[in-house]
């Protein structure tokens, strides 16, 4: 047995996905992406144009499985337990992940919220050119509550089809798997270890949003700092889906409800 142990090749550790395959995969999504928008203007019947989010979320889960089964790696390692595989699948943490999102969403809407009411007062003041470029908005704000239609299947959407495959991607995937090229390297804030290329990967979440051909999509990059933070602060990307999915739900509700 010694002698067995002697001539087997030594187990080299796992090194991380270098910041080149990061890239070439947000690369590969990203184009994906705007291929799909190119021919949805074509596609006579329109359904595809209806399912692009569909797109999104297949292109955003499908290619990061995909290096993580290269590796032989499980998502547990990247903050979605309740998607591993076998034994390693666990569930137990999604209703306190939800609960530290709902907690956070009780923080931030509120003063979110008053944000978006003085930006609409003052969009009207602006030049059109300027207000073109930063917001999609016209006319003057007038406000009457209104919710989504069908408000039910619209969070269900927003939860699955846009806030997860998002999350696990930007949150789960890239911002964990960049964070470990250079280990020693990151900030501590409010309790959250921010790693390296945490930056980056919320400049990434925001200029995908460009696909869209809407130069205002630009400013995700700052709720996705909180997505990012909430990543780190709790080890899991539960809380920030549930955070992504309502701030989507509070800005459609804000939007219809300010211009109908």
């Amino acid at each position: 047995m010694l002698v067995s142990a002697l001539i087997q090749p030594a187990v080299q550790p796992l090194l991380p996905e270098g910041r080149g395959a990061l890239l070439a995969t947000w690369g590969l999504a990203m184009a994906g992406l705007a291929v799909a928008r190119l021919l949805s203007l074509v596609e006579p019947s329109g359904l595809l144009a209806g399912n692009l989010a569909g797109v999104a979320a297949l292109l955003f889960v499908l290619l990061p499985d995909r290096r993580l089964r290269v590796r032989d790696e499980g998502w547990e390692r990247y903050g979605a337990p309740f998607l591993g595989s076998g034994e390693s699948r666990d569930w137990s943490g999604l209703a306190r992940g939800a609960g530290q999102g709902l907690l956070c969403c009780a923080l931030v809407f509120p003063p979110f919220v008053a944000a978006f009411v003085g930006f609409t007062a003052l969009l009207p003041h602006l030049p059109p050119a300027l207000a073109a470029v930063i917001s999609p908005y016209l006319g003057t704000p007038a406000f009457a509550l209104r919710l989504p239609e069908a408000l039910p299947l619209t969070l269900a959407l927003q939860l699955l089809v846009v806030a997860l495959p998002e999350e696990l991607f930007y949150r789960g995937w890239l911002q964990t798997a960049w964070a470990r090229l250079a280990p020693e390297r990151g900030v501590t804030l409010l309790g959250a270890r921010l790693g390296h290329g945490f930056l980056a990967t919320q400049a990434l979440f925001a200029a995908g949003h460009l696909v869209s051909g809407q130069p205002w999509r630009l400013a995700t990059f700052f709720p996705g700092l909180l997505f990012g933070w909430l990543r780190a602060r709790t080890g899991s990307v539960v809380a920030p889906v549930v955070v992504h999915a309502l701030s989507n739900l509070l800005i459609l509700t804000l939007e219809r409800s300010f211009y109908p």
